[in-house]
């Protein structure tokens, strides 16, 4: 990054000058210009007396005592409040101003004032983000001693509302060397944006990252005349050009390419092969094309990027082998090549980096063995993740190394998930010797051991240790670093669940842990996920859990835990996964699982619960997803549910997944991890789940959040299908299958404009198809079968696609497409009479008919030639125009 210096003559502790005061006229303004401010934090509390050079931010000339910098930017941003408010006019006054920066502080959208546009001897502008908002102000481009414009508004509110109509007025601006306008809205002056920037031939560094830009400015020419020959850096990250890489910007005598040091092109859509020229940018220290459909193999010309420090091709679809000329980049500090399509084995030449601090290798297809001969001279590492992707279907890779083996680094952070490791490798010297870690992910990699003492001594934030054979008890007290995620499920592990402290998220299901909840469970204070199903818990749920306030998520399901579903639970602020399923609760359920606002995912399938369920699923307004199967409910009981359908449904209005049946459960549960604004570490948590939709056994795993469904088959529930449940306009699936339900089909089902899936197969159902169902175009499954429908069926484009007969079997009263019943028309008799009365009628209408043309022949034609006859005026009009027709000759008939 080139480092920028703008000279200004300033006062120092020994000058002379010290004893003049500040003009007494910009003193003035800048009070004017605090008067202006808010300043919440007192920033601006030294700005008093004679002499303003002594002021907080400012420097004056130390000879004229004029201001000539600016520097108010919010250096503590993260912990108070910047300057706010409006920015004076008075600035004006400051003639000399040559460097001004308000950046970080917290403008609250108002525009960047016109007159800046006006300082004759501004040099170094940063605005970068202060919250402005609205249309930079193209003035800024009679800036024309300015080397230095920084405008980034990052990822703020305000940042969505910044924009630029133009980019000409850049070309007042011939000396600037630093050009930062990221995150401002530049979608209505896209186009031939490289124009304007191509006139400022001083640029050193352009940053226009996410820019919205969505074009890449391909000349037609293969070596278009391009003016940037200084550039050391360019990010256009985070943009939208969605196409191949363009020629000039890796023509080495359009850039110049020994002058290239940093390039960063993520986020882009950028596609097609890395061209081998890349090689050529031999001063190239940093290239970013991460997140892009970048294909092909690596060239081997990168081997002569010999200053690279950095090298990220995160999540592309690159493929073939790793070059053996990659050691040749003795300076690279940081190699990521995960999420791409690489295959074959990793070259032992990895090894000669000693300068490489991390290396990810995540989830491509690598074959063979990484050993001690790929570390042998990574002194430096302290990053290295291998995690592979647990479907590959080749030999798995084998992470190798000797038990007695001491590597030469220290690691901070080590993930090797889904190979081979040696069952000790727990046990080895490779990780106890790593003193410095504070994460280890050792996931799927066939461990079979106990977990050693030293490891519980280290400092993790992050341990996951699970699908292994791990064995043996864990120790009960144990701090770990602050908001740590722990996962050690699908183990082997016994004893009683422990009590660790400083843990945010705790996976420990699928093991063979016995014994109750610990009744201090409070102790651990900071848990939000609590995971502990499958295991074989026994006793009551302990009060004290109440005490967790922080808990998003309860998993304890598949346990043998019994009694009461705990009432105080209401004092939890904010959970909204709850999983009781599988164990033995009685008694029925509390009334603030619906009462709390944020609960969203409910299942309490498979226990002993019962009582009336109605009440308890009246104000469930906020639930995603519910399964209450297979419990002892007396009004919508086995769950052999009785009565009808609830009319508080259509309050369900956030309804994802509802099901009353005995749904079969994966024993894995997903959970990803996310930070807040204070950088606090949480994690989330998803079901996988196996659903009956569209007739047809699915899966659903991490997409289970956009699963609408509500499953009532196989019950006893009878009475009308309430008309609320139209309500659900998002609702994909509906289900009410195998039930005793009558009435018709809600007339205002077609208000339901997100169904996909409609099951009223199998009860007794009657009345016609509405035609309105034809409206609802994402309908794609459809079952009416075994009711007692009656009429025609719809013969629209959308019910012509469901040309099964058996999805309309045994409603004998329809008839239509697809079935061999035709129906009736209102010129059809045959619905009336048998067919020899329908031939007797049809006689009669052959009788009349032929009456008919013998009575209106003649009356016919004497109504029209007689009026001809007798009313000359009319004969000569039909005769002119019968004649104007060139059939003159019918004249001879008067």
């Amino acid at each position: 990054m080139a480092i920028l210096i703008v000279k200004a003559v300033i006062i120092h502790p020994h000058d002379g000058y010290l004893d003049k005061a500040c003009i007494e006229g910009e003193r003035k303004a800048l009070l004017e210009f605090k008067h202006g401010l808010e300043d919440p934090s007192g920033w601006l509390s030294s700005w008093v007396g004679a002499d303003c050079c002594k002021w907080r931010g400012l420097d004056c000339n130390n000879q004229t005592r004029n201001v000539v910098k600016i520097d108010l930017r919010n250096r503590d941003y993260r912990y108070s409040k910047g300057l706010g408010g409006e920015i004076s006019d008075s600035l004006l006054h400051l003639k000399y101003l040559s460097y001004l920066d308000l950046s970080s502080n917290d403008f609250q959208g108002i525009r960047i004032p016109n007159f800046l546009g006006s300082f004759e001897r501004l040099r170094y502008l940063n605005l970068s983000n202060a919250e402005f908002g609205g249309t930079i102000p193209p003035h800024l481009g009679n800036l024309s001693q300015l080397r230095y414009l920084d405008l980034n508004e990052g990822y703020s509110y305000y940042s969505l509302t910044i924009g630029i109509y133009s980019l000409n007025w850049l070309s007042g601006l011939p000396l600037l060397k630093y050009l930062d306008l990221g995150n401002a809205n530049l979608s209505k002056a896209t186009k031939n944006w490289m124009q304007p920037v191509n006139m400022l031939p001083s640029l050193l560094e352009l940053h226009f990252l996410g820019y919205q830009l969505s074009d890449f400015s391909h000349y037609s020419d293969p070596n278009p005349f391009v003016n940037l020959t200084s550039l050391q850096v360019i990010n256009l990250s985070y943009n939208n050009f969605n196409t191949t890489l363009p020629g000039w910007l890796f023509n080495i005598t359009t850039l110049r390419g020994l002058c290239l040091k940093e390039l960063y092109l993520g986020f882009n859509g950028l596609s097609g092969e890395l061209p081998d020229s890349l090689g050529k940018f031999n001063n190239l220290r940093s290239l970013d094309l991460s997140y892009n459909s970048f294909d092909g193999p690596l060239p081997n010309s990168i081997q002569h990027l010999t200053n690279l420090e950095s090298l990220d091709l995160i999540k592309n679809t690159i493929s073939g082998s790793i070059p053996t000329g990659i050691g040749n980049l003795l300076r690279m500090k940081r190699l990521d090549l995960s999420f791409n399509l690489m295959n074959g084995t990793i070259p032992n030449s990895i090894g000669q980096l000693k300068e490489l601090t991390e290396l990810n290798l995540d989830w491509n297809s690598w074959e063979g063995v990484i050993s001690e001969i790929h570390f042998s001279n990574l002194s430096k590492l302290e990053y290295f993740s291998l995690h592979l992707s647990p479907k590959t279907k080749k030999q798995p890779f084998r992470f190798h190394v000797r038990p007695e083996w001491i590597p030469p680094f220290i690691l901070k952070y080590i993930d090797i998930s889904n190979c081979y490791v040696s069952p000790k490798f727990l046990s080895s010297n490779y990780l106890e010797t790593q003193k410095r870690l504070d994460c280890i992910v050792l996931k799927n990699v066939g461990m079979l051991d106990t977990i050693p003492e030293w490891l519980w001594k280290l400092d993790l934030f992050q341990l996951d240790l699970s699908r292994n054979h791990l064995y043996g008890k864990l120790p009960n007290t144990i701090s770990f670093s602050s908001n740590a995620l722990v996962d050690l499920s699908f183990n082997c592990l016994a004893g009683r669940l422990p009590l660790w402290y400083n843990v945010t998220g705790l996976f420990l299901g699928n093991n063979l842990f016995s014994g109750p909840i610990p009744l201090n469970i409070e102790d651990s204070s900071s848990l939000e996920v609590l995971h502990f199903s499958s295991n074989l818990l026994n006793g009551s749920i302990p009060s004290s859990m109440s005490k967790l306030e922080g808990l998003v998520a309860v998993d304890l399901s598949n346990n043998h835990l019994f009694g009461k579903i705990p009432k105080n639970w209401k004092d939890l602020h904010i959970p909204f996964t709850i999983d009781l399923s599988k164990n033995q609760f009685t008694c029925g359920i509390p009334s603030w699982m619906c009462s709390m606002y944020s609960v969203s995912w409910l299942k309490l399938s498979n226990n002993k619960l019962s009582g009336e369920l109605s009440p308890s699923l009246q104000n469930c307004t906020q639930l995603y997803s519910l399964d209450l199967g297979n419990n002892r409910f007396s009004d919508l009981a086995l769950n052999n549910l009785l009565g009808t359908i609830p009319k508080c449904l259509g309050n369900l209005t956030d309804f994802t997944f509802m099901n009353l049946l005995v749904i079969g459960f994966y024993d894995d549960k997903a959970y990803t991890m996310y930070s807040d604004h204070d950088d606090k570490v949480h994690t989330v948590y998803s079901d996988y789940m196996e659903l009956v939709v569209k007739g047809q056994d699915m899966e659903f795993r991490s997409i289970l959040p956009i699963v609408n469904l509500i499953d009532f088959s196989g019950n006893n529930l009878w009475g009308e299908i309430p008309e609320g449940i139209t309500n659900l306009s998002t609702l994909g699936t509906l289900n009410l299958s195998r039930n005793k339900s009558t009435g018709k089909i809600p007339r205002k089902i077609r208000a339901m404009q997100g169904l996909e899936t409609l099951d009223l197969s199998c009860n007794n159902l009657s009345g016609p198809i509405p035609p309105s169902m034809s409206s609802i175009t994402s309908l794609s499954h459809l079952n009416l079968s075994h009711n007692l429908f009656s009429g025609p069926i719809p013969s629209t484009i959308r019910f012509s696609t469901f040309n099964n007969p058996s999805i309309y079997e045994t409603n004998l009263g329809l008839c239509g497409i697809p079935l061999s019943t035709n129906c009736s028309t209102p010129n059809d008799q045959k619905h009336k009479d048998d067919q020899d009365g329908e031939e007797d009628e049809d006689g009669r209408y052959m009788t009349w008919f032929f009456i008919s043309m013998g009575l209106g022949f003649p009356v016919g034609f004497w109504v029209v030639c007689g009026s001809l006859a007798q009313n000359k005026s009319w004969r000569h009009a039909y005769l002119r125009f019968i004649d104007e027709m060139g059939i003159g000759y019918m004249s001879s008939l008067w």
